[in-house]
């Protein structure tokens, strides 16, 4: 009898399986959406993606790095509060490459404009390689979801 009943509860789970994989929805366009982040056809966007990399200013003073690294959070945080700067964060390894930012922007020269902003670049402790990006509109989402999952800011 345990047999019979692990046996249907086996079938079961597997018609189970096979029905949600092949009656799975097809997602559903939703123009207003695509047109509120900026997508084309595609659901893509324009984006220009900025490389962080080590400048030929290293502060050697921990006091003053620390200073330096709250400053550049905090104008991260801003560019991010404004709606240009979608993706920010550092490689969690040790090189040259420091980690990256994706600004919401479609040209170089105003990706420019907003990394002469930050303190590290103007400081020359950080220099930005710059790249046009096409990607997902879907990252402009990014920001309103991130504040959901934090419990506790970086500037705090």
């Amino acid at each position: 009898m345990k047999k019979l009943i692990l046996l249907m509860a086996i079938i079961a789970f597997g018609f189970n399986c096979f029905a949600q994989n092949t009656t799975a929805a097809k997602p559903v366009y939703d123009a207003v959406l695509a047109k509120k982040l900026g997508a084309d056809e595609y659901g893509m966007k324009k984006y220009v993606m900025a490389f962080l990399k080590s400048g030929p200013n290293r502060l050697k003073d921990s006091a003053a790095r620390m200073h330096l690294q709250m400053a550049h959070l905090k104008n991260i945080t801003r560019l991010a509060d404004e709606g240009k700067l979608v993706v920010a964060g550092p490689f969690l390894d040790d090189q040259p490459i420091k980690g990256i930012f994706i600004f919401n922007v479609e040209s170089i020269e105003e990706a420019k404009a907003l990394t002469e902003t930050d303190p590290a670049i103007k400081a020359g402790s950080l220099v930005m390689e710059l790249h046009p990006f096409y990607c997902s509109a879907a990252l402009m989402e990014v920001t309103g979801i991130h504040n959901k999952l934090q419990s506790k800011s970086i500037t705090d």
